[in-house]
């Protein structure tokens, strides 16, 4: 991929973020560990069965990073977006945002993390907007209600997402990527540390996914806030420095992208897949993997000097 002129390159974007988190942060020392999960474990109970939704789930964002979490249903995905913006509580482990300890907090302290440390935009776009009330009138709401002077800020977030001409328009007034271009807006109005983004682009055909995602790059980069978006469109997932992908309730395999520079001048995008190992040194390997080489119940280990090698067990491969 080619960067133009007109439009920011993905190296360009992550560097307006990273220098705007710094900015937030107080300075580059603070920039990593925003987000933090060590053997995050969440249970659910039902008529006395057990549903082990998260299995010991290791993460780590740093501040500033715009991140996609990937993952079938099933995964953990949701639970784990749940758990960091203060929906849910998990069952053991850790979990901290911005320093707060997610597993210890009282209701109180609950509500207001909610309020003023995170902004969250649904999937389904009736959830995000009151129906009531004006796309400007939407973004002022959680300001009014932490007491916060709007002034023009409103006005301003909706121009950074690109629908500034629905400022006066509700939201049937409006199309579906409006809608979620809105609602990223009102998700950012009291300053987050965080934003978190479930299937925010479910709802909507490929060239409106890109406009609203187009938003999320935009207030990563402008505002420096850190975004985790759970996703299950590749060609979102495609667009982020990192994509941490999730299988049976624990991190199974990360995708890092990078910008460089090629002998003609452009900018090319690096791709490299890797596998997560946790604390006791386990690794889920590919599906993809596993199906091609027809791997079942046990393999072979070869430790050589620069490389572990992985056969088929049995006395096959």
């Amino acid at each position: 991929m080619t960067a133009t002129t007109d439009t920011p390159s993905l190296a360009e974007l992550q560097q307006r973020a990273a220098e705007r988190a710094a900015a937030r942060a107080g300075g580059t020392d603070r920039l990593r560990g925003h987000i933090v999960c060590d053997g995050l474990v969440r249970i659910f109970k039902t008529d006395g069965v057990e549903v082990v939704a998260l299995q010991g789930l290791d993460l780590v964002v740093d501040r500033g990073e715009l991140l996609a979490i990937v993952g079938a249903s099933g995964s953990g995905k949701s639970t784990l977006l749940n758990i960091l913006s203060g929906l849910d509580v998990p069952t053991a482990g850790i979990a901290r945002v911005a320093g707060v300890d997610l597993l210890t907090m009282s209701a109180k302290r609950r509500l207001r993390y909610r309020r003023h440390m995170v902004g969250f935009v649904w999937q389904q776009t009736a959830r995000n907007l009151l129906p009531y009330l004006s796309a400007k009138e939407n973004v002022e709401l959680p300001m009014r209600l932490a007491r916060r002077r709007a002034g023009t800020r409103p006005l301003e977030l909706l121009e950074m997402v690109g629908v500034a001409h629905c400022a006066d328009r509700r939201p049937a007034q409006m199309s579906g990527g409006e809608q979620q271009r809105c609602a990223v807006a009102v998700a950012v109005a009291n300053d987050p540390e965080v934003l978190f983004a479930d299937e925010p682009t479910g709802e909507l055909d490929e060239a409106t996914a890109g406009e609203v995602f187009g938003a999320l790059r935009t207030i990563n980069a402008e505002l420096g806030v850190t975004i985790v978006v759970v996703t299950h469109d590749a060609q979102v997932a495609a667009q982020v420095r990192r994509t941490v992908a999730i299988r049976d309730g624990r991190t199974a395999s990360e995708v890092r992208r990078s910008a460089r520079v090629a002998d003609d001048g452009s900018h090319e995008l690096v791709t490299e897949e890797y596998a997560l190992l946790d604390r006791a040194g386990r690794m889920q390997l590919p599906a993809a993997f596993v199906d091609a080489l027809a791997l079942r119940e046990r393999v072979k280990l070869n430790l050589e000097p620069d490389h572990v090698e992985v056969r088929r067990g049995d006395g096959e491969g």
